[in-house]
């Protein structure tokens, strides 16, 4: 495949939208962006992509609770073609708010479909956090990110929601041991460390998880807000590198793509 297809879903309070679709695009990838009535109007219409994105935003306004309301539209329309999506071994990509929706909708960490085992709730702090992190990659199951031989990346975050919690022990203890955890939030030495450095209280400093198959990766901060080399807010210090940390997730994921279909 020359030219993966893209289908970036939109709903009202949804932000970044355009941005997802500029670093795709940027990836080799053509993109349309789809509002969420539309595909609940035809369904079969996600047949026609190899990857799902849900971008950034606040969706609804995250009036219930951040995403839940377009979880919900997913968990109780879309269930069977979604399981038909990552049954032909298509992506999905949660940033964000995306990532509140596929932990809410039960997609992560997916070990009873549709059923919700894990949330995303108010960060420690009782504050909207706006900064940039330091990003360890911790394990390579993912599709978006096995390739990527960085260790570190340095991405920003901004939500109100982030702290990343499992309904019990027994369901965490199973992330690790299927190296479902991709992402922890470090210091600018790698190395584990407490607020700032992890902006919401995420246990295990958790910042982005994928599920059993490795096709479905959502994460807190938004790697499409550092694509282009001048995204990154010290490159006047540390000089500009060919592309922002971010870029190589959506390089990454049109890489596998393009492999496989």
């Amino acid at each position: 495949m020359i030219s993966p297809k893209v289908l970036i879903l939109r709903t009202a309070g949804t932000n970044c939208d355009n941005e997802t679709k500029y670093a795709f695009e940027k990836a080799g990838a053509k993109v349309d962006v789809v509002h969420i009535n539309a595909l609940l109007s035809k369904k079969n219409l996600l047949e026609n992509y190899q990857l799902l994105a849900l971008p950034g935003g606040f969706t609804y306004g995250d009036d219930v609770a951040a995403g839940k309301i377009l979880a919900n539209q997913i968990k109780y329309n879309l269930e069977e073609e979604i399981k038909t999506f990552i049954d032909k071994k298509k992506l999905i990509l949660g940033i964000c708010n995306g990532f509140q929706v596929l932990v809410r909708a039960g997609l992560l960490p997916s070990f009873e479909s549709f059923q919700q085992e894990a949330t995303l709730t108010h960060n420690d702090s009782n504050k909207f956090e706006d900064r940039w992190v330091h990003l360890k990659i911790c394990s390579d199951k993912s599709f978006f990110i096995n390739k990527i031989n960085v260790p570190v990346l340095y991405l920003p975050v901004a939500h109100g929601e982030g702290k990343f919690l499992t309904k019990n022990s027994a369901v965490l203890e199973k992330m690790i041991k299927n190296r479902q955890v991709i992402f922890q939030y470090v210091d600018e030495k790698g190395e584990k460390a407490g607020y700032p450095f992890n902006p919401n209280g995420s246990i295990l400093n958790i910042a982005g998880v994928c599920d059993q198959t490795g096709q479905i990766l959502g994460m807190m901060p938004h790697p499409e807000r550092n694509v282009d080399p001048m995204h990154q807010p010290c490159w006047t210090r540390i000089g500009l590198k060919e592309f922002g940390d971010g870029f190589l997730i959506f390089q990454n994921a049109v890489q596998y793509l393009k492999d496989n279909f």
